[in-house]
């Protein structure tokens, strides 16, 4: 199978590319954003009817929450913009896309955990830009599987775990958020979910995460305990009393119910403390 990955140089990226490496009966074009920018419509249907890809894993999207608020138009342009030009060139060849959106398409008002077939309702940019994302997709007569996932940390790239080691190094207490609740997914799982979602071009919307809800106060806890750390260093606080505060509003119920998975008898990625662990030692190690 010949397959597309864009944003090959994220920290989801690079662990689906070097899973695919893994797998000789795969051809692989990884292309970072240096090298395809999903706003360039040109460059995008370039790519994709040239090469005609039987797959495309779309990873790419501008991430940067806060920036959103700020940056709209780029947002909209990167995230929404951008999944209209990989859909296009997708339902020109008849190839099957992966695009992975994210847990802020809804409001976190709901008390209990959302399922796919909830309404999106989002409050930041990022997250009205990543459904527009969304939407451009399911209307655009291309095959297309949506995976919405959440609190992605890896090997790869910034991200929480690799926060919390730097400051574990430190001295006195760490301060997180404890009203903001949903599932850290790790990026060599998540991978392994959106290779096969591809594989079996399984149609429509999905939750995909790792198992387990926490806050990020009690995220932190568990880091700064396998990290050999003393978890009581780790304070709780509001969102309201971030110094300084964050300009995108976050959800406070980020939690994903993996519904479409489950219905499907799909496994459920594991609970997040297994690959928490795993990862943990690997940076250690490094």
């Amino acid at each position: 199978m010949r397959i597309l990955v864009t944003g090959a140089a994220g920290q989801v990226g690079r662990e689906v590319t070097e899973l695919l490496a893994r797998a000789p009966h795969h051809e692989v074009l990884g292309a970072s954003r240096a090298e395809l920018d999903l706003a360039d419509r040109d460059q995008v249907l370039g790519a994709v009817t040239g090469w005609r890809p039987d797959l495309v894993l779309n990873l790419a999207a501008m991430t940067a929450v806060d920036l959103c608020e700020t940056e709209v138009d780029l947002a909209f342009r990167v995230n929404s913009l951008g999944a209209r030009h990989v859909a296009d060139g997708a339902r020109r060849v008849g190839a099957h896309v992966v695009h992975v959106s994210t847990d802020y398409v809804f409001d976190g008002a709901k008390q209990a955990p959302y399922v796919e077939w909830d309404p999106p309702s989002p409050r930041s940019m990022y997250g009205r830009s990543k459904l527009g994302g969304e939407v451009e997709l399911a209307t655009s007569g291309c095959s297309w599987t949506v995976a919405r996932t959440s609190w992605v940390c890896g090997f790869h790239g910034a991200n929480m775990v690799k926060t919390v080691l730097r400051l574990a190094g430190g001295e006195g207490p760490l301060r997180f958020v404890d009203d903001q609740r949903g599932h850290p997914t790790f990026a060599d799982d998540l991978a392994g979910m959106l290779v096969r979602l591809g594989v079996e071009r399984r149609p429509g919307l999905f939750h995909v995460t790792n198992q387990g809800a926490v806050s990020w106060f009690e995220l932190v806890r568990e880091i700064l305990a396998l990290a050999g750390g003393d978890p009581a260093r780790v304070e709780p606080i509001s969102s309201a009393d971030l110094v300084p505060p964050r300009p995108a509003p976050r959800p406070a119920n980020s939690v994903l119910d993996n519904a479409a998975l489950r219905l499907s008898d799909v496994a459920l990625l594991d609970d997040f403390r297994a690959p928490l662990e795993r990862l943990v030692h690997r940076l250690q190690a490094t």
